[in-house]
């Protein structure tokens, strides 16, 4: 069971591992021992995740979010399967918890009058700075 917080815990029938071998360092040891984890959690049927959970997990996700609802992670940093594993959970805990927390809502406020002003005399310093840029008449001379 992945606790994420006191409300949204994932039990373990929803989580699939699966080993493969790593990439990177390891002598002897990449070409025969499978480290790598690949941790696979099916978001889209979870009856644990709240829908708008949901939405902003797929969100986070990004491209770990695959076509049938699923967030996969791969974890191959350490030449260990268990710490590997351990990492992998805690990634998608991490995902996970971050998904819980709703976004706060923008209040739209005015341009106060001072900002507005100092907008506008910029434009008209930076319009005569232009206007100014012209050929030169010697004609009058």
């Amino acid at each position: 069971m992945l606790r994420i917080n006191d409300h949204i815990t994932i039990e373990e029938w929803e989580l699939l591992e699966s080993f493969t071998r790593s990439q990177g360092p390891g002598g002897q040891n990449v070409n025969k021992v499978e480290t790598a984890v690949e941790l696979r959690f099916e978001a889209a049927r979870s009856p644990n995740l709240p829908d708008p959970v949901k939405r902003r997990l797929q969100r986070l996700a990004g491209r770990r979010w695959t076509s049938d609802g699923a967030v996969v992670i791969l974890a191959q940093e350490t030449r260990s399967q268990a710490r590997n594993r351990e990492l992998a959970r805690d990634r998608m805990a991490d995902l996970i918890r971050r998904a819980t927390v709703a976004p706060k809502r923008r209040i739209a406020t005015r341009p106060t009058l001072g900002s507005q002003r100092r907008r506008l005399k910029a434009k008209s310093v930076r319009g005569n700075v232009k206007a100014l840029r012209g050929r030169v008449d010697t004609h009058d001379e």
